[in-house]
């Protein structure tokens, strides 16, 4: 979705590049975790509470508005607005796991699975009762993953619009 959002894969990560060092969007250094293995990135999680997930969307949107050249302005508002509506939307009491991925050299290794107890960490640190996230719905790997850590799938959203189906997940805690 950042390749399409941002117009390619280069423009893409230019883009999570400042992003990241830009604080208060979906994809800045304090909301983003980073695992390792081997000495190597393997994996990444973008995550906050979902109270901060209108406020970051906006942010991220802006950044990469002010990085795009304007005749790319109405495709991404397009895509921003339908990826706000895509989606199932998540308990407003609960952490969000906006973004989780892991290099495809380092898969089945427990990275994802570390990752998302960071969130349960940061889920509890933050007083929520609750980890949520999404995938789409044909991401069988994903949900799979999910699942067996413990999640449920409780939402579901067609594809429609150009836009995969997607389905929301969440995992109550304690």
């Amino acid at each position: 979705m950042y390749d399409r959002f941002s117009g390619g894969r280069e423009r893409a990560l230019r883009t999570l590049e400042r992003a990241f060092a830009e604080p208060g969007n979906a994809a800045s250094a304090e909301a983003v975790w980073v695992a390792e293995l081997d000495g190597e990135v393997a994996g990444a999680m973008a995550a906050f509470p979902v109270d901060q997930a209108a406020a970051r969307a906006r942010g991220f949107l802006r950044l990469a508005l002010r990085a795009s050249p304007p005749w790319r302005w109405p495709g991404a508002l397009w895509l921003f607005w339908l990826g706000g509506r895509a989606s199932p939307s998540p308990p407003p009491a609960a952490f969000y796991v906006d973004a989780l991925a892991t290099d495809r050299r380092m898969r089945r290794r427990g990275v994802a699975r570390d990752l998302l107890a960071e969130a349960e960490r940061q889920a509890v640190q933050c007083g929520l009762p609750a980890v949520a996230l999404d995938t789409t719905i044909a991401n069988k790997p994903a949900r799979a993953l999910y699942l067996s850590a413990g999640f449920d799938e409780v939402a579901y959203r067609p594809a429609g619009r150009g836009l995969p189906g997607f389905v929301a997940l969440v995992k109550p805690l304690g």
